[in-house]
């Protein structure tokens, strides 16, 4: 078996992971799986390539401690690469600040730095960080690699990077930085693979998740997005409001008396889909509801997407490749189909037939913007940059 790269992609309840092959010029996915913490039981599950079954292996609840799964991959990857090495693990990091543009080995300052980062992903970074101090002490020796969502987006500039408060500010870095930027340098790539001519088009990436982001984007480059300092701005998300008048804040604080911890866990996990709806964060359920709250949802968040898009289109001074991606843009036609009817002013021209098989073009020939529906990797891009790092 040859040397390969473990990466780590950590959410809130769970940690999707991908196995790569280094032998070749690309690295390739040898398996993939889910590191479960959330159910009762948790659990690891690891599929091949093809997502048929190879291993599942499930814990006690008093196991749930984030480490010992780590420790059943990590045992489990060492009888798959028998002859192999396991060169380096790969991390996902959500929020890198001003001073991590690229992709970096870890250390003890590494660590220490994404830490102090933490108060501006309160959700997100704690989670990234603790898969890498667990496998620190576990394997002391084993290289580990941290990259960035916020990398793909560091070349924004102001205006589009600034917010209109006191400039000291934004010399302190509150500034805006987007995220989901390995997504989106996973579709960029895609892009330019697909055809030469689409990374000169002016494109807007919707990746629509449970976390969900734009990326206004022309020749692989991000020139906007709709997060901004923190993954809480922009789209409307499952349990996220996106953006919101920031006086609704201030009222909660002075007139209901929220504390600012009450008002970052509404913010974060009672808003959203769930909020507005009152009985679900998934696009799925929301759908097959004939409640009127579910609808509402949906229409707010088509709503809120379409609107999005328009900024978007500003940027660039046109719109004429809009890419969907990410959970439900990828998988939910409903949801493609209400957003490309909102942005019919813009010369979005859907092929409904197309849309209900999610093909890969989902617009009619003589659509004034190519719609395209493309699958996004983000352990891909997490594999590609620790390959080159290693490489160094």
């Amino acid at each position: 078996m040859s040397d390969a790269i473990l990466v780590l992609n950590s959410g809130s309840s769970s940690i999707k992971f991908g196995l790569f092959d280094l032998s070749r010029s690309e690295p390739d996915l040898l398996c993939k799986g889910l590191l479960d913490e959330h159910d009762a039981e948790p659990r690891l599950t690891v599929m091949d390539a093809s997502g048929h079954e190879l291993f599942e292996k499930r814990r006690g609840a008093t196991d749930n401690d984030g480490t010992t799964l780590l420790v059943d991959i990590l045992d489990w990857i060492d009888g798959y690469l028998a002859g192999g090495s396991l060169l380096a693990v790969g991390h996902r990091v959500v929020h890198g600040g001003r001073d991590f543009v690229a992709p970096v080995e870890i250390t003890d300052a590494t660590i220490e730095a994404l830490a102090a980062l933490a108060p501006l992903a309160p959700l997100h970074q704690p989670r990234c960080l603790s898969p890498i101090r667990s496998i620190k002490s576990l394997r002391p020796g084993l290289t580990q690699i941290a990259c960035f969502d916020t990398a793909f987006h560091h070349g924004l500039a102001p205006p589009v990077s600034r917010f209109a408060i006191p400039r000291r500010f934004e010399e302190m870095g509150v500034r805006r930085y987007g995220f989901h930027g390995l997504s989106f340098e996973f579709i960029a790539r895609r892009l330019a693979e697909i055809s030469p001519a689409l990374p000169a088009k002016r494109t807007v990436a919707a990746h629509l998740g449970n976390g969900a982001s734009l990326c206004a984007m022309r020749h692989g480059r991000s020139v906007n997005t709709t997060m901004g300092l923190t993954p809480l701005d922009g789209l409307m998300m499952g349990t996220r409001c996106g953006v919101i008048d920031p006086g609704v804040l201030l009222y909660l604080q002075q007139e209901q008396g929220m504390s600012v911890d009450d008002i970052q866990h509404m913010l974060y996990l009672e808003s959203g889909l769930l909020g507005v709806s009152g009985l679900s964060a998934d696009v799925r359920v929301l759908l097959a509801s004939d409640d009127q709250r579910a609808s509402d949802a949906i229409e707010l968040f088509t709503f809120s997407v379409a609107r999005e898009v328009a900024a978007m289109a500003n940027t660039l001074g046109g719109l004429e490749c809009l890419v969907f991606t990410g959970g439900i843009g990828e998988h939910s036609k409903e949801i493609r189909q209400q957003i490309c009817h909102r942005l019919q002013w813009l010369g979005i021209r859907m092929d409904h037939s197309a849309n209900d098989q999610a093909r890969r073009c989902v617009s009619v020939a003589n659509s004034g913007v190519d719609v395209l529906i493309i699958p996004t990797s983000e352990e891909t891009t997490i594999a590609r940059h620790c390959a080159s790092k290693l490489s160094e």
